[in-house]
């Protein structure tokens, strides 16, 4: 009989120890919004077996203490104020969104083709800076440092317009754009501006990279 009684308590309080898990990876998924391609993936650490709690008689309540970022790790405090007891709950958090990511070693100075790129589900918190979900963003842009197998393609690895590159001027307001040439008078990656100089009347202008050898002038 103590047997049985000393079983079926444990098996209570892994029940208990369960829903507070539960719980806590509710209430982060719940304050967390996930990218339509995105993928979320949410996990409470394992608490101490030795730990009793009792089946609390209301709902738990749970919330997060002090001023913690989603990112990564969060303790969530889950609580029965109705028994009296509280636990603090680790769980770790991953955001993963579709990248570039280099399909082979990428060496600095090649220029990148369809074959050199991938798409693969990133963990946001690793990425810093400008990256992309599309290869098709970067194809025929050159490699400024090195990029290893699976790594993220970032913008700062790689420039869509390189110094002395001749580059498209899009200049234009509304509906109406000119295109001229000119000469990039150093590096830029996506949505960077840097200082162009027209080819025809010299003018030094700062513009937008906006794509492979091109960049715009808004007037």
């Amino acid at each position: 009989m103590a047997t049985f009684f000393s079983t079926f308590l444990l098996a209570e309080t892994q029940d208990n120890i369960n829903d507070v898990r539960k719980a806590a990876e509710l209430f982060v998924s719940q304050q967390i919004e996930k990218p339509a391609r995105g993928e979320l993936h949410i996990e409470a650490a394992a608490l101490d077996s030795r730990i009793r709690l009792t089946t609390c008689p209301t709902p738990l309540e749970t919330n997060i203490p002090g001023k913690q970022s989603l990112s990564g790790n969060v303790t969530v405090l889950v609580s029965c104020p109705a028994d009296g007891w509280q636990v603090y709950v680790p769980v770790s958090t991953k955001l993963l969104l579709p990248r570039v990511v280099a399909s082979r070693p990428l060496a600095r100075g090649m220029t990148l083709a369809n074959s050199d790129l991938t798409v693969q589900m990133v963990e946001v918190r690793l990425q810093r800076g400008v990256t992309f979900d599309n290869p098709t963003q970067i194809i025929g842009s050159k490699v400024k440092r090195a990029v290893q197998l699976g790594d993220a393609v970032m913008g700062s690895d790689i420039c869509l317009v390189c110094r002395n590159d001749a580059v498209n001027i899009k200049a234009g307001n509304g509906g109406l754009s000119i295109i001229t040439k000119g000469s990039a008078l150093s590096d830029g990656s996506l949505g960077e501006q840097i200082r162009v100089q027209n080819s025809k009347s010299r003018r030094i202008v700062d513009a937008i990279v906006t794509d492979v050898g091109e960049v715009t002038v808004n007037y």
